[in-house]
């Protein structure tokens, strides 16, 4: 059963007066076609005992390759997801060259009740977008955090 708590870095950047912000595509083959409404913050499920901020901060660092400064983080306050996920998320200003991704990978079943194990990476690719388009992009409860950072950086 799936965790129903996350904890994920909204990392942005500024480009002149404008700012973007880095989401991530989910790895494997369920995914591979789908764009909009799919992409998320790298995120994941803190360990037993471990803080919020903490697992955001780990599981960043595991879905990227990079790692943030945990006292620089932002909060900007936790959203439901339709399946009931809470994410709890905080936001960076940094900058990460999607080219440099390095990813952890998982082992999944596929195709789904098949018996067959394939490794896949959690996340494939990680991208830069204007604060408009990723709200296009993210998971559409996600989107919200968008609407926050905004607010927090006094940008329209």
């Amino acid at each position: 059963m799936a965790s129903l708590l996350s904890a994920g870095i909204l990392l942005y950047r500024r480009r002149g007066a404008e700012v973007e912000v880095m989401v991530a595509h989910p790895g494997g083959p369920f995914w591979a076609k789908r764009d909009r409404g799919v992409w998320s913050i790298p995120k994941g499920e803190p360990e037993p005992g471990e803080a919020l901020r903490d697992a955001a901060c780990r599981e960043f660092a595991e879905e990227t390759g990079y790692t943030v400064d945990p006292e620089s983080l932002v909060p900007l306050g936790s959203v439901v997801q339709r399946s009931g996920k809470v994410v709890h998320a905080w936001a960076v200003e940094g900058d990460l060259d999607p080219v440099d991704l390095r990813c952890n990978t998982i082992e999944i079943e596929w195709p789904p009740h098949s018996g067959r194990r394939a490794v896949i990476p959690e996340i494939d690719r990680v991208a830069w977008h204007a604060l408009n388009v990723a709200r296009e992009k993210l998971n559409p409860a996600q989107s919200e955090l968008i609407d926050r950072l905004q607010g927090m950086l006094g940008v329209s």
